[in-house]
């Protein structure tokens, strides 16, 4: 079953926020851990992170939409001092990770990440939802289904309650035997383990131009457009679809799986349909196992052996880097207000940027250190004397997700559906499982003695 998912969006300010925390000293001990590691300052902006090669982007899912959760990963990230938050192209999705952003910087005036939407231009694992009728499931099930559930998105316990949406708004969901729509993001372990054989995958295709008109927010600031890479044509047709919207953007990405031999010409067909229009930077990210990063240590093999298999290739496509004519910190202070003049700007060419996903988690870092990936810089030959990392950074999805929230579902436990900054202990305990995390890319002081 194919669904086509729309969305509606305005052109908003950036958020403003009036929020209450939790007791005194436990946010001082958040701010205090803050500074002692160095995170990065207001003026650093992430694309310096990918030249360096110290980028971290979250994913929170290109089909997860429990705001509440959404909200409280962007805050943590945030003040883990991740450079990119990717999420689904939904505005109370985008509003939910907006929220997470400035409520991080109420604590500590920290540089904003920016915010990314995910598309997708064909059927796709991460554009998918499980779906059963629990009356169909026999009533002597083990029900493995909601065992082996990362996202706890499968639930046998018939109750309704009312949760607060962070950013505003009250929103009624409805907790009824099945699938959580909301919290299934599409790992798909659950349709293989149904002794019954129940539950069936619905897909679905974002809406092309009600994404376009959510690129136009003030407060998203890139796009990632999943694709298989074999079609160029559906890529193009989407592509035809947002290049209007793209020139307000900081960031195109493009998400593609390793298909041997064919991804170098896969991405350079890509790159020859968006470069007319690509007034911004560019990344390929490399999908290595799909939504596994969870699983365990081995899961980053593929997307570490799709690194080895580009970073060898000469023939990747170009990207387009900008060379400022004006003092650097000018021209971001013109980004943030979102003012526009090309005249500021040389446009050169050097080879894109690379970013890991699928699978990747806490062994990444290690793996591509034996491969001699990590953090391994060369000169571009386009121009002079310009030195730029080979590997620009990782992605973690459902492993980030995973350390922290666990303990989110304490807090919950204890508090119910609530903000993690008016709970310190939690929020102080979500940050440390975060920053080991973000810390074996950023290079943080000492982050593995962070966890007492």
């Amino acid at each position: 079953m194919t669904l086509s998912f729309s969305c509606s969006s305005a052109i908003r300010p950036r958020h403003q926020v009036n929020v209450t925390f939790g007791s005194k000293n436990s946010i001082q001990n958040v701010k205090n851990l803050i500074k002692s590691i160095g995170i990065p300052s207001k003026s650093c902006s992430p694309h310096k992170s990918l030249q360096q090669g110290n980028w971290v982007k979250l994913i929170c899912g290109a089909s997860f939409e429990d705001v509440v959760d959404i909200r409280n990963l962007s805050l943590v990230y945030t003040l883990a001092g991740v450079d990119c938050i990717d999420c689904a192209a939904d505005p109370s999705v985008a509003s939910a990770v907006n929220e997470g952003i400035e409520t991080a910087r109420e604590i500590v005036p920290i540089r904003r990440p920016w915010v990314m939407i995910s598309v997708n231009d064909d059927e796709d694992l991460h554009f998918r939802k499980a779906e059963f009728d629990p009356e169909n499931c026999p009533s002597d099930c083990s029900r493995p289904c909601e065992i082996v559930c990362p996202a706890n998105a499968i639930s046998f316990e018939r109750e309704k309650s009312t949760m607060e949406v962070l950013f505003g708004t009250n929103q009624t969901s409805n907790l009824k035997d099945g699938v959580i729509t909301e919290r299934c993001y599409g790992c798909g372990r659950c349709f293989p383990i149904c002794p019954y054989d129940k539950i069936r995958e619905v897909t679905y295709v974002r809406d092309a131009m009600a994404t376009a008109e959510l690129l136009k927010r003030n407060d998203v600031d890139a796009v990632e457009i999943h694709t298989s890479g074999r079609q160029t044509n559906l890529f193009r047709e989407l592509w035809d679809d947002l290049e209007d919207s793209v020139r307000y953007l900081r960031l195109v990405a493009v998400s593609l799986p390793n298909t041997g031999d064919a991804t170098i010409s896969s991405m350079n067909e890509m790159y020859a349909i968006m470069e007319p229009h690509l007034s911004c930077f560019n990344l390929w990210q490399l999908d290595g196992r799909p939504m596994s990063g969870d699983i365990g240590r081995g899961a980053t093999r593929e997307s570490i052996a799709f690194a080895v298999h580009l970073a060898a290739s000469g023939e990747r496509p170009p990207g387009k880097y900008e060379l400022l004519r004006f003092n650097l910190l000018i021209v971001i202070e013109l980004w943030e207000c979102r003012i526009f003049y090309p005249a500021l700007l040389t446009l050169t060419h050097y080879i894109g940027f690379l970013q890991l996903a699928g699978g990747t988690n806490v062994h990444t870092v290690d793996g591509l250190k034996k491969k001699g990936l990590f953090q391994t810089h060369i000169t571009s030959g386009a121009v002079p004397n310009h030195v730029h990392s080979l590997i620009g950074g990782i992605a973690y999805g459902g492993y980030a997700r995973k350390i922290v929230g666990r303990v989110l579902r304490s807090m919950h436990s204890h508090h119910g559906l609530t903000g993690i900054e008016h709970h310190a202990e939690h929020l102080l305990e979500a940050l440390k499982e975060a920053l080991d995390l973000v810390g074996t890319v950023k290079s943080y002081n000492n982050p593995f003695s962070i966890q007492q």
